[in-house]
């Protein structure tokens, strides 16, 4: 399971690493430690029901709201339309977490964005022309961010029930980061 986790937590690593359009200050927020003393603890996969499912939620809150705005504020059609089916895979994504989450003792679906989300739903809504160019970033992380947690957690994650929804989710996910990177 270390193993897995640290394969996960490295991709993560080397995707930011790799993405240079992110120039905000809040994208360096993954590497401030934690209250426990990792590094990157932001990115790390959580390896408890309830830590899955906090993360899961707040991607789909996340992919929503971002696709929401990439409808009213993207330039290109093609960009409207991939903000549209993020607003309504993730929405289903979201029903199908309540209902797996619903299965597992103690755990519980609350939907909050973590402070880089918020910090990248507020630089959409202020991008002007330069939305589509921002958004695909965002959208690029986001899903590599969300792929990984996913497989790691229908490989490794207790709670059957939401290691299916896990298993059955990562391709959607995979789907979409293959639909985004085709976006202009």
């Amino acid at each position: 399971m270390k193993t897995h986790l640290f394969m996960a937590v490295s991709a993560l690593a080397l995707t930011a690493c790799g993405n240079s359009e992110q120039t905000t200050p809040d994208s360096a927020a993954t590497d401030t430690p934690s209250p426990d003393g990792d590094v990157g603890a932001e990115a790390a996969v959580p390896v408890t029901a309830q830590g899955f499912v906090d993360k899961a939620s707040a991607s789909d809150l996340f992919e929503v709201e971002a696709g929401k705005l990439a409808e009213t504020n993207g330039k290109s059609q093609e960009v409207k339309d991939f903000g549209a089916m993020m607003v309504k895979d993730h929405t289903k994504s979201t029903a199908d977490l309540k209902a797996a989450a619903a299965k597992v003792d103690g755990v519980t679906v609350a939907p909050a964005l973590t402070p880089k989300q918020q910090a990248d739903l507020d630089a959409l809504k202020s991008a002007g022309e330069s939305f589509d160019s921002l958004y695909k970033t965002q959208q690029l992380a986001a899903h590599q961010e969300a792929l990984a947690l996913l497989q790691t957690f229908a490989a490794e994650g207790e709670a059957a029930p939401l290691k299916d929804f896990a298993g059955k989710t990562a391709p959607v996910v995979q789907a979409h980061l293959e639909h985004v990177q085709t976006l202009p």
